[in-house]
C-alpha cells in the first residue's frame, strides 16, 4: 500500500528572525494557502499473473491459514502438519519395533520428519503415515509408502537427525470394514 501526501502548499515564512518579525508585527497576521489544483488520478489496470517467483505457491482445498505453509525450496508446496508417522524398515532391513515419529511438513511427493537414528542420503526408507485418525482406530486413512532419503541434517534436539524423503511409491489404507451392501456380489 502506498499513502500519497495531499497538503496543500502554503508561502514561505519570511527570511527575517523571529525577534525582528515580532516588533514589524503590528497584530495578527493571516498565512494565506495558495491551494493547488490537482488533476483527478485514473487509477491504472495493472494485470499480474496468479503466480510469481517470489511468492510461495499454495495448496488448492486445503485450509493453509489453519496449516501453515512452508517458504519453497523443493518442487512441490509443503504443508506444515504434525501426522504420526511409523519407520517400518530401513535399507531394506525391517524394524523390530518400529518406531513411531512425528512428520514436520508433508507434500504431494515427500515428507520431511526428526528421527533419532542417522540414514544415509539415498537408503530405501518404508514408512506409514496416518492421514486421517479417527477416535477408536476405527477409520483412519493410512498411506503406506515406499520412499528415499533425499537429505539429511541435524536437528536442534541433541541425538536427532532432520530426514527429507522422497516418495517413490504410495499406497492408501483404510483399517475399517467396508459395510456389505457397498461391496459388489
Amino acid at each position: 500500500m502506498r499513502a500519497t501526501n495531499r497538503v496543500g502548499t502554503f508561502e514561505s515564512w519570511p527570511d527575517e528572525p523571529a525577534e525582528e518579525a515580532r516588533e514589524s508585527a503590528v497584530g495578527p497576521q493571516l498565512i494565506s494557502f495558495a491551494p493547488r489544483v490537482h488533476a483527478l488520478r485514473v487509477p491504472e489496470l495493472r494485470l499480474t499473473p496468479l503466480l510469481h517467483p517470489e511468492q510461495p505457491r499454495r495448496f488448492v482445498r486445503v485450509p493453509t491459514h489453519a496449516v501453515g505453509v512452508h517458504p519453497e525450496q523443493r518442487e512441490y508446496p509443503r504443508a506444515s502438519l504434525n501426522l504420526p508417522l511409523r519407520l517400518r524398515s530401513a535399507g531394506g532391513v525391517p524394524e523390530e519395533f518400529p518406531i513411531t515419529l512425528v512428520t514436520r511438513n508433508i507434500s504431494s511427493t515427500g515428507v520431511y520428519f526428526l528421527c533419532p537414528r542417522q540414514l544415509a542420503v539415498s537408503t530405501p526408507i518404508e514408512l506409514e503415515i496416518v492421514l486421517v485418525s479417527k477416535p477408536l482406530g476405527l477409520g483412519n486413512v493410512v498411506a503406506a509408502t515406499m520412499a528415499r532419503v533425499c537429505r539429511t541434517e541435524t536437528a536442534a534436539m541433541p541425538g536427532w537427525h532432520g530426514i527429507a524423503a522422497i516418495f517413490d511409491d504410495v499406497q492408501f489404507d483404510r483399517d475399517d470394514r467396508i459395510p456389505s451392501r457397498y461391496l459388489k456380489s
